[in-house]
């Protein structure tokens, strides 16, 4: 597809994504907030990030699906290439995932108020003893039955190499004793360059590995915990894109 029809497929996606949340946004929180009904907002949510990626082209295959243990609340850690990473794996994984996000967001009109009443949990990482409260929250969270996600390596990598893990994350899920799910998501980066605002159409694939456990460990395991991840990650990645039919 030409850069012009991809520019000009990604503007609709924005403008949909825009007009979406500038009306779904208000009527979910004055539903959700008064009736205590968070689930709204998660069909909201789902609803805006499928038209998003409808419109902009983007689909996705998944497998590995029967690693994500039943009943549980797992921490999901992903790496991570281009924007589109996000909202796909919201898709993708699960119906009720929550996610610890950049404290900057909270500034976005409608959305960042949207998210923290939803259970996203911020973290401002300039703050360390901010960024332990929330972690802390996130944790708790967790031990109510809600899962995360997590993007450890914190910025997207220019290369399918993984950059140094950030261990906020893995601290939350012993601290909640909670299982982490690896998963590999490949494709993004050809969707969306970093720095280009120019969504293409392409087919993501998102591999998901078996748990690793932390039941039982605590925070000085942390950084055995960091490489167990990043190794089941590496080896999702190198198993390339998922075929049609792959589960």
């Amino acid at each position: 597809m030409s850069t012009a029809i991809a520019a000009l497929r990604s503007v609709a996606a924005y403008l949909a994504a825009s007009i979406y949340v500038a009306i779904a946004g208000p009527i979910g929180l004055l539903i959700a907030v008064p009736f205590k009904w968070k689930g709204l907002l998660y069909v909201l949510g789902h609803g805006g990030a499928g038209l998003a990626l409808g419109v902009a082209g983007i689909r996705y295959r998944v497998a590995g699906r029967a690693h994500v243990p039943p009943g549980r609340a797992v921490v999901f850690c992903a790496n991570h290439q281009s924007n589109v990473d996000p909202p796909v794996l919201y898709r993708a994984l699960h119906p009720r995932l929550h996610i610890l996000f950049k404290a900057e967001l909270r500034k976005l009109p409608i959305l960042g108020l949207v998210m923290e009443t939803g259970g996203f949990v911020p973290v401002d990482r300039a703050k360390r003893d901010a960024s332990m409260a929330a972690i802390d929250r996130a944790a708790q969270s967790i031990r109510d039955g809600n899962s995360f996600l997590i993007f450890p390596e914190g910025t997207r990598s220019k290369t399918d190499e993984l950059l140094p893990f950030k261990k906020g994350g893995f601290i939350m899920a012993i601290r909640a004793q909670a299982p982490i799910v690896p998963v590999a998501i490949t494709g993004g980066r050809a969707a969306m360059r970093k720095g280009s605002a120019i969504v293409r159409p392409v087919m993501v694939s998102i591999r998901i590995g078996a748990p690793i456990e932390t039941a039982g460990r605590s925070v000085d395991d942390r950084d055995d915990v960091v490489d167990e991840v990043r190794r089941a990650i590496e080896g999702l990645v190198a198993l390339g894109p998922v075929a049609p039919g792959e589960r």
